[in-house]
């Protein structure tokens, strides 16, 4: 699953176990027969017999037959489903997932098909754990196999989960109706009853019912069709492979597609409303390409017939990697040269990289629990970057990777950070597991991982792990023995690639001369949460480090500070380079402290090279001195990462209190020499965050004297950008982000240009397809008066560009009539002209703005309710509304006033990490305006002089 590409707002870019269940959460439900009697069999002296979250381990699913008849006109619909069940204990209940399901009918069958009992068998429910008890008044016998029958029905659900509605607007103006699916990860219960949890694979055969104007798709393609009652269609759709429950699909649309075939006979099919088809065709080509590209990396055949992308209306996420059937949000599949931006274009060929690794990564090998969600995600995050690097060079996709791990280190070098492996056992803390640290950090540590062990024996690692674990579920243990080529006697004994653990010590890789135990090693990075900092000092030939735990908030003078750093200890593969040679050094640090020896010719040492490890450096002792003499004077014999990593460190040690604020300020001093577009808009974006933070106070020469100071420091930079698409995919990147800054900061000439591009867009009724780098830009300025702005919003509820209405929606947040801001929040809260999908971007580019970061939170004070409902309380949506509206937040008053929020929803709040971080967050930020208020202040005044 892709999360949302959302604003980062935040400074400096930012377990329960089952108890029995309370007799009022025992509903029992006695079903009707079907002639309308009531079954003999009551349920009065039952109670449901099943304690804990988790299913029993003794029934196991092997294939779900599954007929499901949705009505897109009165929005429900109805069901059956026959589970062939494999018993391993003696046992009268089977207990299996089921919510908000209506169940008319259960009964069980054995081998032959025979009804074990001539009498409709009683339901008991367990709402607040989400389970139904089916009582067999025969015993299921151990070692035996059985038929479990249920049938039900449901409304389609509102909102994003489960078997839900979502409905397009034609050009016509005529309101289209289908239905999908989002399971992951515990809605599937909300489609049909089942074993909802990962490790339960099984295979599916899926029939749909639908009128004859629609399609139905699933994860594997129609056998036949056939025609039943009413006039009704009934697809059959072939036997799936062996699958987890989240990731079965259905959708029933009229959509139309495009087909291609990869170079091993995969049929690929892109879908999307009839209007919008012609923005397929680039998510076709990427799919093709990308699949080729896996069935050689992984070296495993791609197992299915085809493969479906489909651009859903209503989605939450990004994305959604459904076996076969990948949906997606329109943004993320959907391509329309004239008003995509280079941006866009990057975040789809980025999302179907994404889900299209987990195929293999998830798909085939899925973790055995969500507390190792991190092996899905992590991966397919990561693999983004290797796919696309391989796919589309062009795009310069590891331009981002640094980007990624500066997001994971905003997040974890916070105390209420995780680890990435992480207890979860209800439907809200799993949803919580899909965050920045099983992502981002996930990725870091795999891209870390792979640079430690060289390309080629990660390849080979990984392809090691899919096979073994193909159709079965793993845990991060499997990854490291995979990786490490270890594995056990009786493997070995049978002759399989791998050599006994015995064996291990003496064939693991040497690295510096070291033996490496790679679990060791691995399990200092998923098993503690945060993220070092290596403090390095010179001392004549030797180089001496220190590790601590990398907190940006609480500074070390605090009595706390020790407390919080104890028992933290990494193995850092730690990398450096000097002025001495060209070779890259490598060193494995596992104790607290540590020293390496570089000889005394060695003028400089950069720590970490490539930002290929996740770890901060600090170098003490007039250590950053030298950094900034040696940008400013040969700034060239470090790599862009290299420069970039310096510039982020340096900002980030600002605000854990290790390095005065100047310092770090002069450091990018050298800027006005940068020709890479990366460290440029790194330096540039801190000053921006700050300038974003200091223009929501009562600061106006501070905020004048800062616009002022980066207009003039960045003029050669602003002045060489020109108006149009052209030049490589960096020099796009930063033609927008350069001019969009400088329009903020009302740079005359910027615009005056946007004004004259606005009003020959107005003059055309909006036909006028401005050059997408600036078109945001252009529409943002024209934002500003009142006709411009209603123009916007007239073009935005007509547009078909996904892409091109996200434009218009961040402009009409741009803003400074807090009228207008409060409009677009009512808007989205209401859900038609502004989807609900986009309701929590919305808030955040309206927190964003000085006139609405105070109204948004209001707004999502007085509307949580409604937003939880909306979202789900686990959502990353609520998480980013949460850290999203409260990130700039840095007053003593507005601290206090979200605490009393949190107090007043302390049952909700009580379950969410999210509320941790975001008054983490409010308080580095407060400590960072006490220290540095003033610094930044004077070094103004000396640079303005």
């Amino acid at each position: 699953m892709v999360l949302l590409r959302l604003l980062v707002l935040s400074l400096f870019h930012v377990s329960l176990v089952g108890s029995q269940p309370t007799q009022s959460q025992q509903q029992a439900s006695s079903p009707t027969h079907p002639s309308g009697e009531q079954s003999p069999l009551g349920t009065g002296n039952l109670s449901f017999p099943w304690s804990r979250l988790r299913l029993p381990r003794y029934i196991i699913p092997l294939h779900y037959h599954l007929l499901l008849h949705p009505n897109l006109t009165s929005l429900s619909f109805t069901g059956s489903v026959q589970i062939q069940i494999d018993v391993q204990n003696n046992t009268n209940w089977v207990v299996l997932h089921s919510k908000g399901l209506q169940i008319s009918k259960a009964t069980i069958l054995d081998q032959n098909l025979a009804h074990l009992s001539d009498q409709v068998l009683p339901v008991l429910h367990n709402p607040s754990h989400e389970q139904i008890g089916i009582f067999s008044p025969r015993v299921l016998s151990n070692g035996q196999k059985y038929f479990l029958y249920i049938e039900f029905g449901a409304e389609l659900a509102e909102g994003f989960y489960g078997f839900y509605k979502s409905t397009y607007r034609t050009s016509t103006g005529e309101t289209r109706t289908l239905a999908s699916t989002h399971f992951e990860p515990t809605s599937a219960r909300m489609a049909f009853p089942c074993f909802d949890e990962p490790s339960f694979k099984a295979n599916f055969s899926i029939r749909i019912r639908r009128s004859p104007e629609y399609i139905s798709l699933s994860n594997m393609p129609v056998v036949k069709t056939v025609e039943v009652e009413d006039g009704l269609l009934e697809d059959q759709f072939d036997a799936s492979v062996k699958m987890s429950t989240y990731l079965v699909a259905f959708v029933i649309c009229d959509f139309k597609s495009v087909t291609a075939t990869t170079s091993s006979g995969v049929q690929v099919s892109i879908y999307a409303a009839p209007e919008k088809w012609q923005q397929t065709r680039y998510a076709l080509e990427v799919a093709v390409k990308m699949l080729d590209f896996y069935e050689e990396y992984f070296n495993i055949q791609y197992p299915l017939p085809k493969q479906d992308l489909i651009a859903i209306p209503d989605f939450q996420s990004g994305a959604m990697e459904n076996w076969g059937l990948t949906t997606y949000r329109e943004t993320s599949l959907l391509f329309d040269p004239l008003t995509s931006s280079i941006s866009d274009q990057l975040w789809v060929t980025m999302v179907i990289g994404h889900e299209l690794a987990h195929q293999w990564f998830g798909n085939l090998v899925t973790m055995e629990w969500w507390n190792d969600i991190w092996l899905n995600e992590g991966f397919a995050r990561y693999m983004e970057y290797i796919s696309v690097e391989a796919t589309y060079p062009d795009l310069k996709v590891e331009e981002y990777l640094l980007h990624t791990c500066f997001a994971a280190v905003g997040h974890d070098s916070l105390n209420s950070s995780r680890p990435i492996s992480s207890p979860a056992e209800n439907p809200t803390q799993i949803k919580q597991m899909f965050d920045t640290v099983s992502y981002d950090k996930g990725a870091c540590v795999l891209h870390m991982l792979r640079h430690f062990l060289s390309d080629d024996v990660f390849q080979s690692g990984i392809v090691r792990y899919l096979r073994k674990y193909s159709y079965r579920n793993a845990h991060n243990q499997d990854l490291w023995d995979s990786l490490a080529n270890t594995c056990s006697e009786e493997d070995f004994i049978s002759g399989k690639h791998c050599y006994s653990s015995s064996q291990a010590t003496k064939n693991a890789y040497l690295f510096a001369g070291e033996h490496l135990d790679l679990t060791a090693m691995m399990n200092t990075w998923t098993l503690q949460k945060g993220i070092p900092l290596v403090t390095v000092t010179r001392k004549g030939p030797r180089l001496l480090l220190r590790q601590d735990r990398f907190l940006r908030t609480l500074l070390p003078s605090d009595p706390l500070w020790s407390t919080l750093q104890q028992g933290f200890l990494w193995h850092i593969p730690l990398t450096y380079k000097t002025d001495a040679s060209s070779t890259i050094h490598r060193h494995l640090m596992t104790t607290h402290t540590d020293s390496i020896h570089i000889g005394e010719e060695v003028n400089w040492v950069k720590v970490n090279t490539d930002m290929t490890g996740y770890y901060v450096v600090h170098y003490e002792d007039g250590g950053w001195d030298e950094m900034t003499k040696l940008l400013l004077e040969n700034h060239t014999a470090l790599s862009y990462k290299d420069r970039t990593h310096l510039i982020h460190n340096a900002f980030q040690l600002v605000t854990a209190g290790h390095l005065s604020l100047d310092k770090a300020l002069d450091l990018i001093g050298y800027l006005q020499l940068e020709t890479h577009t990366v460290p440029l808009l790194q330096g540039l974006g801190y000053l921006e965050a700050f300038y974003r933070m200091i223009e929501k106070k009562n600061e106006f020469d501070l905020t004048r004297n800062l616009g002022m100071y980066m207009l003039r420091f960045f003029r050669a930079v602003i002045d060489q950008q020109t108006w149009s698409d052209s030049g490589s995919v960096s020099e796009r990147r930063l033609r927008s982000d350069v001019l969009s800054l400088a329009c903020h900061l009302d740079d005359p000439p910027c615009l005056d240009r946007a004004r004259q591009s606005f009003k020959d867009w107005l003059q055309s009724n909006g036909t006028l397809n401005l050059p997408t780098d600036v078109a945001e830009t252009v529409y943002s300025v024209g934002a500003q008066d009142d006709h411009g702005w209603a123009s916007l919003l007239h073009t935005y509820n007509i547009s078909l560009s996904a892409a091109q209405k996200n434009k218009f929606l961040f402009a009409l947040t741009c803003s400074r009539d807090a009228n207008k801001l409060h409009r677009l929040l009512e808007l989205g809260l209401e859900g038609k002209m502004i989807r609900s999908q986009d309701l929590s971007s919305l808030i955040l580019m309206v927190a964003r703005n000085p006139q609405g970061h105070h109204l948004a939170w209001n707004f999502v004070k007085k509307n949580w309710d409604t937003l939880v409902e909306k979202f789900q309380l686990g959502s990353f949506c609520i998480r980013n509304i949460i850290i999203g509206t409260t990130g700039q937040f840095s007053s003593p008053e507005e601290l206090a006033d979200v605490q009393l929020f949190f107090e007043s929803i302390k049952e909700q709040a009580s379950q969410l990490r999210a509320t941790q971080v975001a008054l983490d967050n409010m308080q580095k930020n407060l400590r960072w305006f006490q220290r540095n208020l003033e610094t930044l202040r004077n070094w103004l005044n000396k640079q303005m002089q």
